[in-house]
């Protein structure tokens, strides 16, 4: 038993290893792997997903899953990150980069991420370079992915296997909640809960700009004096675009650079039909039946038509 659980966390331990360094990202706390070390589930109570206590802005996202599927079939799941190619984010160094994007699919209990023999060959075309690995070893029925580059991958697909309840008695023919979430550019905040340099940063106190200065990593060093005469300095991290200039009067938090963020998460949800297959069997059977008796009824009445017919002329 103790083996069993061993061998569960060093492959569970290596997908994620692969989920990191399989590719190149350009800033490292954007991986999900940190939102996996600081919630045990990443839904919250009231619904809300983790990821969006770090990506602040709100995004639309689009989700895309069949109504019904039958037990031990595959089928993907289509989270769709759409956004406006052409925009930059500012990487961790300061510099324009590209977007990232990721994405989470919260399925229900026993439905888990399809084997790789079992994924169609079209599915493994599309995510060429992309890594989905269970969230835990208690949860491997919530899938994540990313990040990776949004120009390559604005769908995210998942491809699911469903459970069957002959084998799983856990497992029942119902309706079910699908949970799914979205993200395109890097957070405002770090696990941390530090602010990443995707922000817009206001004045620390109230007075006017004496002086602004650049320093060796391009960080802007500002100094504001108030009317007391305290002078506070702060640094805005570099690559942002500031807003006032030296002599400006501020106000206590007055935003001084353009927010940067061009990015956001949004998260919505759908349900999914485990459907036995004996209920379609059944309902076939019904119609079939309606059908047939639809006909004789039909062959009844012309048959009795004519032999009213018949007996009018005689």
């Amino acid at each position: 038993m103790a083996t069993n659980k061993f061998f569960k966390s060093l492959l569970f331990t290596l997908t994620i290893a692969i989920s990191l360094f399989g590719f190149c990202v350009q800033d490292s706390y954007a991986y999900p792997v940190f939102a996996q070390q600081n919630y045990a589930n990443p839904r919250a109570a009231n619904g809300k997903l983790a990821c969006a206590n770090c990506h602040l802005n709100q995004k639309a996202i689009e989700i895309e899953a069949p109504q019904a599927v039958l037990p031990n079939s595959v089928f993907e799941v289509e989270v769709k990150v759409n956004y406006d190619r052409t925009r930059k984010q500012i990487g961790a160094t300061g510099k324009p980069a590209d977007l990232n994007v990721g994405g989470i699919v919260i399925l229900p209990k026993g439905f888990k991420l399809a084997a790789k023999n079992q994924i169609s060959e079209e599915v493994k075309l599309k995510n060429k370079g992309v890594f989905i690995s269970p969230y835990s070893t208690e949860y491997d029925n919530i899938l994540i992915v990313g990040p990776i580059a949004g120009k390559k991958h604005q769908e995210l697909i998942f491809p699911v296997v469903a459970p069957d309840p002959a084998k799983n008695s856990e497992v029942k023919y119902l309706t079910y909640p699908l949970y799914a979430g979205g993200n395109r550019g890097r957070g405002q905040v770090y696990p941390t809960g530090d602010k990443s340099n995707m922000n817009a940063f206001g004045a620390v106190q109230a007075g006017q700009i004496s002086d602004i200065k650049i320093t060796e990593k391009g960080e802007s060093n500002i100094t504001i004096i108030n009317s007391s005469g305290t002078q506070t300095s702060q640094d805005i991290p570099a690559g942002l675009k500031l807003l006032v200039k030296q002599g400006d009067l501020v106000k206590a938090d007055q935003p001084l650079n353009i927010d940067p963020n061009v990015g956001g998460f949004g998260q919505e949800e759908s349900e999914i039909v485990l459907q036995n297959p004996l209920r379609i069997i059944g309902y076939l059977a019904f119609c079939f039946c309606v059908l047939l008796t639809q006909i004789l009824l039909i062959l009844k009445k012309k048959q009795f038509e004519k032999v009213q017919s018949a007996e009018l002329n005689f």
